[in-house]
Formats: structure tokens, C-alpha cells, sequence
């Protein structure tokens, strides 16, 4: 559901100073590499860094103007590329991005509609079956939600909306053959 333009900020996965542990490379051909989420389509990408040091969790620029930290991006990579430290670190990664733009996530609770005549954008959402869907339809047409607190006030059966999120874009990442990504980019 997602445009597929340029992501212009990266949240670090994973630090590499020596590259793939690729044994057929010579050495010398080896190069620093980050993997590392967009923020904005959540794409797995893998980054060359400049001689800046780079910690897990720090967001880094990305995009075309100059870049601090980011000496170019190498590829786009798949969740199965990615090494054990990353896949451990993305759903905090991801947690992070949620929280930094709540709002974005609950428009998404204020403006999903319907996908088909028999499936809701809400109902892709793990947890959310057509009675909580309904009670979600109901609450947000008596008043938009303002943010994840509001939610979870307002529907008792949702105590932290904002993992519901989460999990979502974590199966959108995992599972490139999802019918429908809500969130990220195929």
C-alpha cells in the first residue's frame, strides 16, 4: 500500500567492521558494512559506512543531500540476509520508529478502511477479528483517536495498540509474499 520512494533515514541493525564473514573474499576486498530499516518503508537495506563510528539503534541519514555518518547505500537485502544480531534488533528497531511517529500510526487506527467486501485493513492487524474491529469502527466514529493511550482507553481489549503495529510490520519484513503490506514496501 506503500509508494516506493527513496527511504531518507535508517535506523542500525547491525554493525559490521569487517563486512560479510565471506571466506572467499580476500581480505583487502573486504569493506565495513551496516545493516540497518528504513524508517519511513521499513526496507532492509545495507549501508557503507564513512570512518564515523556507528552504534546499533542510532538513526543515520541516508538520503541524497550530505550525509554524516553514511558513505553510500550498497544494496537492498531481504530479512533472510540479515545477520542473527539484526534479526534480534529489528523488532526494537522498529518499536522505535512506531513510537517516534505515533501519530502515523494512529491515523492508521482513525482512516483503515475497508480492503474488500469481506476484509478490513484493521483486520490484518494481529489480534483484531470483526467484533474488536467493529468496537474500533465505533469508537473512532464517536471521536477520532488522538494517540496509543487514547486508544487503549477508549477499547479495553487493546492495551498497547502500538504492538500491533509492530508485529504487523515485523510479518510485512519477514514474509515478502504477504498479499497485502500495510506498512512497508514489497
Amino acid at each position: 500500500m506503500r509508494s516506493d520512494k527513496k527511504e531518507l533515514y535508517a535506523v542500525v541493525l547491525d554493525y559490521l567492521p569487517m563486512g560479510h564473514g565471506d571466506a572467499r573474499r580476500p581480505q583487502f576486498k573486504k569493506e565495513p558494512l551496516v545493516q540497518a530499516v528504513g524508517t519511513d518503508q521499513y526496507k532492509l537495506l545495507e549501508l557503507v559506512p564513512k570512518n564515523a563510528e556507528i552504534k546499533t539503534e542510532e538513526t543515520v541519514y541516508i538520503g541524497d543531500k550530505e550525509r554524516d555518518k553514511i558513505e553510500r547505500v550498497k544494496r537492498r537485502i531481504g530479512y533472510e540476509d540479515l545477520t542473527q544480531t539484526a534479526k534480534l534488533e529489528l523488532p526494537y528497531a522498529i518499536e522505535k520508529i512506531v513510537l517516534e511517529n505515533e501519530q502515523k500510526y494512529v491515523d492508521f487506527f482513525n482512516k483503515a478502511v475497508p480492503i474488500t467486501s469481506k476484509q478490513h485493513m484493521l483486520h490484518l492487524l494481529p489480534g483484531i477479528g470483526k467484533k474488536l474491529m467493529w468496537e474500533i469502527l465505533d469508537e473512532r466514529n464517536k471521536k477520532p483517536f488522538e494517540n496509543f493511550a487514547d486508544i487503549s482507553e477508549r477499547i479495553k481489549t487493546i492495551p498497547h495498540p502500538e504492538q500491533m503495529i509492530i508485529k504487523r510490520i515485523v510479518e510485512e519484513i519477514e514474509d515478502p509474499n504477504i498479499k497485502y503490506h500495510l506498512f512497508t514496501s514489497k
